[in-house]
């Protein structure tokens, strides 16, 4: 799968959830036709819906929003960017990656490598198993279902090209939004490493985008001294 050199962007909606408050989630595009709208725009909705329950915020053009839906819609937005085309099950996929994480915090694990293996593979389990049971309540089929998590838990990465585009949108949402935001809260050499391997995971077209978006001086000069250069495609 080639990715689009345009941006795409889908057209943004609301449905009301429980409360009657609004809940915004990105329609599909006039290129994207859903097997069945009215179930892919419940599942959208129930995801956001759970995101929006999400205890941390973050502020988006002066407003102070629940920090998973944004994060969500940030993934979204990057896997149709990366792949207008991209399938029912990959949109999913993107939409419940994150699904109600702050659940799982960090601090319930040791502090130490083991933990955060264990929680990072815990995290994965519980993304997949909340996604499941949303895509169950919309209607979706066993194999669909099956299909949505296996990409959640990145299964089959990185021969499996949706799970390489997923990847790649994982990477660049951390480059674009969550980058600078770290730079404070941990060391350079940590930075430093987080961005090499967040690196060796990109494909050499989303390398090429990373390296094109506009940082400030201060994250340049880590991307400089992370090393960050394009790797050549693979040969066919």
């Amino acid at each position: 799968m080639e990715y689009s050199t345009n941006i795409h962007d889908e057209r943004k909606g609301s449905l009301l959830n429980s409360d009657g408050d609004a809940v915004h989630y990105f329609r599909v595009s006039n290129s994207f036709r859903p097997a069945d709208p009215n179930r892919y725009h419940q599942a959208i909705a129930l995801f956001d819906e759970a995101n929006a329950q999400d205890p941390n915020s973050c502020v988006i053009n002066g407003q102070s929003r629940p920090r998973e839906l944004v994060y969500a819609q940030w993934l979204s937005d990057w896997v149709t960017r990366l792949a207008p085309n991209a399938s029912e099950e990959l949109r999913l996929a993107a939409r419940s990656q994150h699904l109600r994480r702050w659940q799982l915090p960090r601090a319930a694990y040791p502090m130490d490598r083991h933990g955060y293996l264990r929680w990072r593979e815990e995290l994965r389990r519980f993304h997949a198993q909340g996604a499941g049971e949303i895509l169950q309540e919309a209607g979706y089929s066993v194999a669909v279902i099956s299909r949505v998590q296996a990409l959640n838990l990145k299964k089959g990465f990185p021969k499996d090209p949706e799970t390489r585009i997923l990847e790649d949108a994982l990477c660049l949402v951390f480059l674009e939004h969550q980058f600078e935001g770290l730079t404070a809260k941990t060391t350079t050499d940590r930075i430093i490493n987080a961005l090499q391997k967040a690196w060796k995971k990109m494909s050499p077209k989303a390398q090429e985008i990373a390296l094109s978006l506009p940082y400030p001086r201060h994250l340049l000069d880590l991307i400089h001294r992370a090393g960050l250069t394009p790797q050549p495609p693979p040969q066919p």
